[in-house]
């Protein structure tokens, strides 16, 4: 298959979700995608061996050799997963990096899909140029976040796991809830503003940028939330996830790497 060339700027992106596994070609000068976006769904159960199983057909399907960077909806340290609050438990403890290296054969970094999102934003997106405190929030299945001092992120902040309503936020406000619930737009508006209240009163954010599945439909229900902090929908949508993995993947891949998967 063609690889990517250096001088052209490209790396592969691919963003794991709870339902669905995307990724595609980025160009890193522009933040854009170079080529179809290819997305599969995610397995269930969505073992670590189920979805590196994915990622290998997806792969595939894009059609291009290269490093790889992708993203987790967990805490991600030194490509450990730490959490899986939307996958399989048995993600918990799996060396990630190591088993997407192993499954494809290439060199792979991994990092917490919200973060990814945020990276994304602030360099191409609504976040851009932007200093002081700015927290990224991603509405999907569940609640995401990254959180950035000056430009700098604070990794791994799962802010969607915050106590609201005596339980984690994202049983209260994520796109989940809004389904599940039959929620109208201005039910679910008053929702977002609740949480993202907790948010202003615990980091007195300077931006909040509103991203994941559900800001698709930020026009529905970003003008009912009234809270004294800038919020924005993210300009990226659902694409920041795989510019945000492309950003972190490696620039080169190492003489030793293992071969894939057969």
């Amino acid at each position: 298959m063609p690889a990517l060339e250096s001088s052209s700027r490209l790396a592969l992106g691919i963003d794991i979700g709870g339902t669905g596994v995307k990724g595609a070609v980025v160009n890193l000068g522009t933040g854009t995608l170079s080529g179809a976006k290819v997305e599969l769904p995610t397995p269930s159960p969505s073992t670590p061996d189920a979805v590196a199983g994915v990622v290998v057909d997806l792969l595939a399907r894009i059609g291009v050799d290269g490093p790889v960077g992708l993203t987790l909806p967990a805490v991600v340290s030194a490509g450990v997963a730490r959490t899986a609050a939307n996958i399989d438990k048995q993600w918990i403890g799996t060396n990630a990096a190591e088993l997407f290296a192993e499954a494809t054969g290439r060199m792979v970094r991994v990092v917490n899909d919200a973060d990814a999102a945020g990276i994304a934003e602030m360099r191409f997106g609504a976040g851009a140029g932007r200093s002081g405190v700015v927290i990224m929030v991603t509405l999907g299945t569940g609640i995401g976040s990254a959180l950035f001092v000056d430009g700098v992120l604070v990794p791994n902040t799962e802010l969607g796991h915050l106590p609201l309503h005596d339980e984690d936020a994202e049983r209260w406000a994520s796109g989940t809830e809004l389904n599940r619930d039959e929620l109208s737009w201005r039910e679910y508006a008053l929702r977002v503003e609740q949480y993202l209240q907790l948010l202003r009163r615990l980091f007195w954010p300077d931006l909040i940028i509103i991203g994941g599945g559900v800001s698709k439909q930020a026009a529905q229900f970003l003008p009912l939330v009234d809270l004294d902090t800038t919020v924005v929908a993210a300009t990226m949508h659902n694409d920041a996830g795989i510019v945000g993995a492309a950003m972190i993947a490696p620039e080169r891949a190492p003489h030793n790497i293992a071969s894939p998967r057969r």
